[in-house]
């Protein structure tokens, strides 16, 4: 394996508190409480990571995990409410209520060939990694440099071994080491550094961009599972507007969605539905309303389905809700091979993209039977998606937007119905008939 051009041993930077903006009323309680009894036990205890970078960049951190020297088993012993995880590498989590704080012993230096505790890929991902070392070559494990910033509890200073500090105060967003090797060891890493420069409004610094350029095939390797972890960060966390552009840039949203991102090129139309469909789910969590991943995946395979199901419905004597749900099946067999999506979100997808047909009548007991379907509300959130960019005509949408206001005697009305409601929530139940009693003897 190539030599990641990492070095270990150099001192760092140590920031005193006079002189950075990083406080502990930005660090949770249950932070400080781990923080304090490592250092009191006479361990070494830093913070370490986003939470650092964030407080430095005047954001309000969220996640606070912690480097020590002390190892997993002695982490355990101080802590009653500590759980080991991890197979590649062991981590304590310690948890407080509903607030887990993640504690991690510093790691030895990378490129330990013959250590049985290493173990590679032959393209370089890293498999296994139990090897404990000093601070100063954990530093070199950290990917970017921003997120390589150690704050001392001891003394409230900052510990910088990479110039990470001056990088976020440039706002650039630069790999440790050789940017070849590192997203080797972790192709996910491409993801990161578009998720960052987008949340952190950074810049990828050169290097990057031209190693992602050269590796993001790469992201094959890594686990479906996983890449649906990172589709959740990278699309459910209010920027997603933001990170599609450069994942298109650079590539690595076809590695992704390969079927979708065919489809993106050949349709104009598809492209803005798809920018529609980001700029609403980042308005929902910037006004912190419930946002699902089922609703984006269902969008981003709208396109692919719809074709599959014009061939079926061409060759197949078949409706064109049954040929749009067994497209939504087939597409989302092939995409399980890029992004593992669990089943509690594809079953609902298909529901969702198969109601889609029914939107186009507005008469009739059926029609009317559509406001009770329980994917209602997610199918007609993408039928205006679909009215935004002319796939349905701005007639049906208000139509469907109306009814849902109208009284029970109006929706009757609209769908040309007559006679008094008799569907919905407020129908009443027909009275059950008691059993005749037996005669007394």
């Amino acid at each position: 394996m190539k030599n990641s051009g990492i070095q270990t041993q150099i001192e760092p930077t140590i920031i005193p508190r006079a002189a950075h903006n990083v406080s502990r009323a930005e660090i949770s309680k249950s932070a400080l409480k781990v923080l304090y009894r490592l250092h009191n036990a006479g361990f070494q205890a830093f913070l370490v990571g986003g939470s650092v970078r964030d407080a430095l960049l005047g954001m309000h951190p969220k996640d606070f995990d912690i480097a020590t020297d002390a190892h997993p088993e002695e982490v355990k012993a101080l802590f009653g409410n500590c759980r080991l995880i991890g197979r590649r590498f062991r981590l304590a989590h310690v948890r407080f209520g509903r607030e887990i704080i993640e504690v991690a012993t510093f790691r030895a230096a990378a490129g330990r060939e013959n250590d049985p505790d290493v173990a590679h890929d032959i393209e370089g991902r890293i498999l296994r990694d139990n090897v404990y070392g000093r601070m100063e070559e954990d530093v070199w494990r950290r990917d970017f440099t921003c997120n390589a910033l150690y704050y001392n509890i001891a003394d409230f200073s900052i510990w910088d071994y990479v110039g990470g500090v001056e990088h976020i105060r440039n706002r650039r967003l630069v790999l440790i080491g050789d940017p070849d090797t590192r997203l080797r060891e972790d192709p996910v890493r491409m993801l990161r550094a578009i998720r960052f420069a987008a949340k952190l409004d950074f810049r990828i610094d050169e290097s990057v961009a031209r190693a992602i350029t050269q590796q993001r095939t790469l992201l094959k390797n890594v686990p479906p599972a996983r890449l649906f972890d990172e589709f959740l960060k990278l699309f459910q966390s209010g920027h997603a507007e933001k990170t599609f552009e450069p994942l298109l840039q650079y590539g690595l949203f076809r590695e992704l969605f390969p079927e979708t991102a065919e489809e993106l090129d050949r349709d104009e139309n598809f492209l803005r539905f798809v920018r529609s469909a980001l700029v609403s789910t980042d308005r929902r969590v910037a006004a912190d309303q419930s946002v699902t991943p089922m609703f984006l995946l269902g969008v981003f395979l709208w396109a692919p389905v719809r074709k599959f199901a014009d061939r079926l419905l061409a060759s197949e004597k078949m409706s064109e809700t049954q040929a749009l749900g067994i497209a939504a099946q087939e597409i989302t067999v092939m995409q399980q091979a890029r992004v593992s999506m669990p089943r509690r979100f594809t079953g609902p997808m298909r529901d969702m993209l198969a109601l889609q047909p029914r939107f186009d009548t507005r008469h009739g007991r059926r029609a009317l039977k559509l406001l009770e379907h329980r994917r209602f509300r997610a199918a007609y959130d993408l039928m205006m998606l679909r009215a935004e960019v002319g796939e349905i005509d701005r007639e049906t949408a208000d139509f469907w937007t109306e009814v849902q206001n109208q009284s029970p005697e109006q929706r009757l009305a609209s769908f040309g119905l007559s006679g008094k409601p008799t569907s919905g929530r407020g129908r009443r139940r027909p009275r059950r008939r008691r059993p005749p009693q037996a005669e007394q003897p």
